[in-house]
């Protein structure tokens, strides 16, 4: 993504009493468990300890699949577009976070299981697009005695029953229930892994340092079952993973970024992501990578692409502007795409963070062809309370 929650996660570094006592409607802290105090001893640059993603280590798998205590935010993002034998639409997501409270030079003050120099979070999110109805949940909590955390082989990454585990070598199975929404998906990867950037090492700003280690597996075949208010529903499609890991934030001027994932329906995959600056432009660290269908990459610097806004959706909740409609311009291949959200509200509005998440579907062109396909798009900086300042 850029799916890069730094600032964001910033705050919640330096908000104990926050991390303990806020929650999303409808969840509840997992454990009330003592936060050391680190408020004084984290600042907006990298702290002490911490490793920074400057391109100096090769990504090697399957040990990279897992978590990287030495930097100091992570996360293992799910999204996907999902329809019944009937023809009803759902998207959802599933992120799982990691923030690195203290980095793993710092002794523990106490051996308790309860003590841990990272701290998880997890969005779980469901459109259900024929009701226009969209549910998002937040939980967190200590890796403690196996509540949370990442392992690299077998792959496992989860946060209490929230998981994606690795069942045979590129087979996982995806499950998230809160309340009456329930998610239970077996996702097959199609492409492999996908490095972004230059060999995975992705620029986020002029700094060598304002940087994350990024991949994807952009296509992974996805079937499954939908759970809404005691109704099950049989559901086939495609999802897309994005893992990252950084310990830097985003350059002073830029406030916030938009990011796609598009997924053809003829096989190729698009990820795109624009930096937003103070003055209205766009950061010239903005990039992208196209896949063809034959697992080929092709990276996509911030001169071969243009994303124009058709439309604007102010939130009813946070009242914020979203853009609401998009043009986007690709180079090569030769592309013009229109794209589209499946439903306007699909706004992520948690006490720590707001953002927009979302299913979109698109139709165009590329080199003379006709297209269309499926993504997500996440948007942030146009409301709500992100740190971006």
């Amino acid at each position: 993504m850029i799916s890069s929650l730094f600032r964001w996660l910033f705050v919640l570094l330096i908000s104990p009493t926050l991390l303990l006592v806020s929650c999303a409607p409808a969840t509840a802290p997992s454990a009330q468990v003592q936060v050391p105090d680190i408020a004084t001893s984290v600042n907006a640059d990298i702290p002490p300890g911490f490793a920074m993603a400057d391109g100096s280590r090769p990504l090697i798998f399957p040990q990279d699949f897992g978590a990287h205590d030495d930097f100091r935010t992570e996360w293992w993002y799910y999204t996907g577009n999902l329809q019944t034998p009937e023809g009803r639409h759902f998207g959802f997501e599933l992120t799982i976070f990691r923030v690195g409270l203290l980095p793993p030079t710092v002794e523990l003050p106490s051996a308790s299981q309860w003590y841990n120099h990272s701290l998880y979070f997890a969005h779980f999110a469901v459109s259900d697009i024929a009701s226009e109805k969209f549910y998002a949940f937040e939980r967190y909590s200590r890796p403690g005695p196996g509540l949370a955390g990442a392992q690299a082989d077998p792959y496992r990454v989860w946060l209490e029953d929230w998981s994606i585990t690795e069942g045979a070598p590129g087979v996982y199975r995806l499950q998230a229930t809160q309340g009456k929404v329930s998610l239970d998906l077996i996702l097959t990867d199609e492409m492999g892994v996908v490095l972004h950037g230059e060999s995975g090492y992705s620029r986020k700003g002029e700094n060598i340092s304002n940087a994350s280690y990024y991949y994807s597996q952009p296509r992974l075949h996805a079937e499954g079952f939908v759970k809404l208010d005691d109704v099950q529903y049989r559901v086939t499609g495609l999802a897309w993973k994005d893992h990252e890991f950084s310990s830097s934030v985003l350059d002073e001027n830029q406030i916030g970024w938009d990011w796609f994932s598009l997924q053809f329906e003829d096989g190729p995959a698009l990820m795109l992501f624009q930096l937003r600056e103070r003055d209205g432009g766009v950061s010239a660290s903005s990039s992208g990578t196209f896949i063809t269908k034959h697992g080929t990459v092709q990276p996509v610097p911030n001169t071969d692409f243009e994303i124009t806004v058709l439309d604007t959706w102010r939130s009813s909740h946070t009242q914020g502007l979203y853009p609401a409609a998009w043009e986007i311009w690709l180079n090569e291949p030769s592309c013009r795409l229109e794209v589209h959200p499946w439903m306007a509200d699909q706004e992520i509005h948690f006490p720590a963070v707001t953002y927009w998440e979302g299913a979109v579907h698109f139709e165009g062109t590329c080199n003379g062809a006709t297209t269309r396909g499926n993504g997500y798009i996440e948007l942030t900086g146009y409301a709500g309370n992100l740190p971006l300042r």
